[in-house]
């Protein structure tokens, strides 16, 4: 049973779903909005969030916070001062997730993610 367990596991190892969770918060600091599977996309979700917030502060702290988790110098530029200064006056709800449809292959359902 569940009982409160606090992440998804993607049936991947620690170390894999940490890059999975960065590669795919850079492609979405990148580009604004990518495709995924909705699970991968509510996952995505919880980290990006908390990284947008960091980045709100906006100071050499924070900036160090967000590299650390992203180890992508653009990214994390991008993050820090174009991003997260649109989203200061908000409390959260920095992204928006749409289902779009079922994969053909494995029947997983898609989904869009973006930032708001």
């Amino acid at each position: 049973m569940r009982h409160r367990h606090g992440y998804r596991k993607l049936s991947r190892t620690s170390a894999h779903r940490a890059a999975l969770l960065k590669n795919l918060s850079i492609s979405l600091i990148e580009h604004g909005k990518i495709e995924t599977t909705a699970i991968k996309a509510k996952e995505l979700r919880r980290y990006v969030e908390k990284l947008i917030t960091i980045a709100g502060k906006n100071d050499s702290n924070a900036h160090r916070s967000v590299f650390a988790a992203l180890q992508s110098k653009e990214a994390t530029k991008t993050l820090v001062n174009e991003i997260a200064p649109k989203y200061v006056d908000r409390t959260g709800g920095y992204t928006r997730i749409t289902r779009t449809r079922i994969r053909r292959g494995d029947a997983t359902t898609m989904a869009f993610i973006e930032l708001v």
